[in-house]
């Protein structure tokens, strides 16, 4: 873990969820596990304060709990899932893509609230989509249910852990927690009956009954619990990464050959989502029959040219559609790694290229085909004259994009009669690049922060202006009387917060996050979940701008929903 991945972490956790989850969570990052009395010593808060912190984390999926051999209860924090908070804007917007405004809705609500009964997420995205319906149209609980059922055969939710029905043994200092794979997709019949609620206004309420009154016959009548209680589901990222490194190589065969070819690819990956695991190298093997009956509708291709295309991919170069056998018509699979790698090596290539030049690309091109070269080797097969190739490759080997290698003649290592050779190791050059994302995305949140503190009075000005001029116009107020109250801002102060939302806007991080398609290149697979449900979260609200989701607000972090 990096200087920057740790300040990220932190800057995170503060934005999200408060100073206090910040001050826990960033300890557990720096020091490892720590049992709970070291949390308390080291962070100096309460023993309650910390308590909370933890039901937070664990919540959220950013904190696990272990049991070590010498007994107690150690926490751990999974730095990994809290740098992925970068990506959730991105996860509600491939909901939104795949399943509409009910989908998105869905896996926001899950991912602000860490875990969720299906019933409680479907009541409340319910009354979330009649809120922003006409009067006198309402949702459906039914069809909401719908788009969760269709989310968990895909896999972008599941289960999450539960406590086993029959305890072994005499309870523990902490609990063990197991998840059936086969149950882990299985959504519970539920009888969800009825339709989303607007939320009465406060004429309304006063109108009405007497709220004691509403209270009292609130209590007399309590409902009994859901029938899912205590079945909780949480957002499968893993699922989700999965389906952009998908639609990554879709375009990558696409911009290499042609639509139809990137048809047939998204036509494997499709049929072989849910079977094949989100770290396996290969796709499960696929028939040229049965890719022939699983193409869109619209491709009418017949079974000659499915198979011509089905050869070409095989024989491309990048390989990224292999051949693995002859029955069926030729069975064929998607090489998941070398997908993956041959993006990274792109994504590498076009760095060097607008950092250092088509020269440097050159260079950069020639090092990763032919592996090792020394430096009169790299003068000749580029064609470049010495003096050049020496400046461009130092460039390079002191921005970490090349590496050296020494192959010493002698056991003195004695520089005369050393061989040095010239390489490029992808893995680590990626993970260098990722790290330097990870470093800018903490200093342009800090620089956003420095920005919003240093006008805060102007902010808070403008903010009232607005509040006053929004009643004045729902009272139908003059033209000249909101001419009055907006000449309350000077040009200059106006002036002053155009060049901060410009400022702000240009330090926003992207819906995406960081790493893009190279980054599963080199990411190992998550750790299975095992945080119970505990202290419900602070809330995180999203808004839109353009193509992407940012957070808007966020509750305290020690404050029950």
């Amino acid at each position: 873990m990096t200087q920057a991945e740790i300040k990220l972490c932190s800057l995170l956790l503060r934005e999200h969820f408060g100073e206090i989850v910040e001050r826990v969570g960033t300890l557990l990052v720096r020091a490892g596990a720590q049992p709970l009395r070291m949390l308390v010593g080291d962070t100096g808060l309460s023993l309650e304060q910390v308590k909370k912190a933890l039901c937070v984390l664990l919540q959220h999926n950013l904190a696990t709990f272990q049991l070590p051999k010498r007994g107690g209860v150690e926490y751990e924090a999974r730095a990994e899932r809290v740098l992925r908070v970068l990506r959730y804007p991105r996860y509600i917007y491939a909901a939104k893509t795949l399943y509409g405004d009910t989908g998105e809705l869905l896996v926001e609500e899950l991912l602000l609230n860490g875990k969720m009964t299906m019933s409680a997420a479907v009541r409340k995205v319910a009354d979330r989509l009649t809120e922003t319906m006409e009067d006198g149209r309402t949702m459906d609980y039914a069809d909401v249910s719908s788009t969760f059922v269709r989310l968990a055969d895909t896999h972008l939710v599941q289960r999450c852990p539960l406590l086993p029905e029959t305890p072994q043994g005499p309870p523990g200092p902490a609990p063990t927690l197991v998840l059936d794979e086969k149950e882990m997709y299985t959504v519970p019949r539920l009888n969800l009956s009825g339709r989303g609620k607007r939320r009465r206004s406060c004429e309304e309420e006063e109108e009405g009954e007497p709220r004691a009154k509403k209270q009292k016959a609130d209590g007399e009548g309590s409902e009994p619990p859901p029938e899912d209680d205590g079945i909780y589901w949480q957002v499968n990222l893993e699922r989700f990464h999965q389906h952009f490194r998908d639609q990554a190589i879709v375009s990558a065969v696409a911009n290499r050959m042609d639509q139809t070819s990137s048809e047939i690819v998204r036509t494997m990956l499709r049929m072989s989502e849910v079977t094949t695991a989100s770290g396996a190298p290969y796709t499960q093997p696929l028939s040229s029959n049965e890719i022939f009956r699983s193409l869109p509708a619209g491709y009418n291709i017949s079974k000659q040219v499915l198979d011509q295309y089905l050869t070409l991919l095989a024989d491309d170069p990048l390989e990224f559609v292999g051949k693995s056998g002859d029955s069926g018509g030729g069975m064929y699979t998607v090489n998941l790694h070398k997908a993956l790698a041959s993006l990274a090596t792109a994504t590498l290539e076009s760095i060097v290229e607008e950092r250092f030049g088509s020269r440097c690309a050159r260079i950069f091109r020639l090092l990763l085909r032919k592996k090792h070269l020394e430096q009169k080797q790299v003068e000749d097969f580029a064609m470049i004259p010495a003096k050049e190739a020496k400046e461009m490759l130092y460039r390079m080997l002191s921005e970490n994009f090349v590496a050296l290698q020494e192959i010493p003649k002698t056991p003195d290592h004695a520089p005369s009669r050393t061989f040095y050779l010239y390489t490029v190791n992808v893995p680590a050059s990626a993970r260098m690049l990722l790290h330097r994302c990870y470093k800018s995305v903490a200093n342009l949140m800090e620089r956003r922060q420095f920005e919003t503190k240093e006008n805060k009075r102007l902010l808070e000005k403008s903010q009232r202006v607005e509040a006053i001029l929004a009643s004045m116009q729902a009272t139908g107020a003059e033209a000249a009387q909101l001419q009055e109250i907006e000449e309350m801002i000077t040009a200059p102060e106006r002036q002053q917060l155009e060049n901060l939302k410009r400022n702000v806007n240009k330090s926003e991080t992207p819906g995406g996050g960081t790493g893009g398609a190279p980054q599963p290149f080199f990411h190992p697979p998550n750790r299975p979940l095992s945080a119970p449900p505990g202290w419900t979260p602070a809330r995180t609200r999203w808004t839109r701008r353009s193509s992407c989701w940012s957070p808007s607000s966020t509750a305290p972090s020690g404050s029950p929903e």
